[in-house]
């Protein structure tokens, strides 16, 4: 199984704990809006925050590209303020796991 789809599989079953085994022990996360990062134990810690709330949905999800180095995936969330987000996600694979992520996202009008 690949690690997109382990990701996947993880996310449609709102398990955190599946998503947080796709992640490398050196994992970290670039986050450009504020210009920090998280480490794996931080990232576990918000993705079980994502997983648990049922306002956090995610409305798709695909690969658009994956290989023994990288994944690329795109995404559509609804978070818990309300907001919703299409985000491409960059993920840099080592040793079968993520070790990098970066993402960039574009806020989107709910339909009503």
């Amino acid at each position: 199984m690949s690690i997109y789809e382990k990701w996947h599989e993880g996310t449609l079953l709102r398990d955190a704990e599946a998503l947080i085994a796709c992640l490398h022990d050196e994992f970290k996360f670039v986050r450009h809006q504020t210009g920090t990062t998280m480490n794996k134990s931080e990232m576990a810690a918000m993705l079980r925050s994502f997983m648990s709330d049922t306002a956090v949905v995610v409305q798709s999800q695909s690969c658009l590209y994956e290989n023994h180095e990288v994944m690329i995936e795109h995404t559509v969330m609804d978070f818990a303020d309300g907001s919703r987000e299409s985000v491409i996600v960059f993920n840099r694979l080592s040793e079968g796991l993520i070790i990098h992520t970066e993402t960039g996202a574009t806020v989107v009008q709910r339909s009503s």
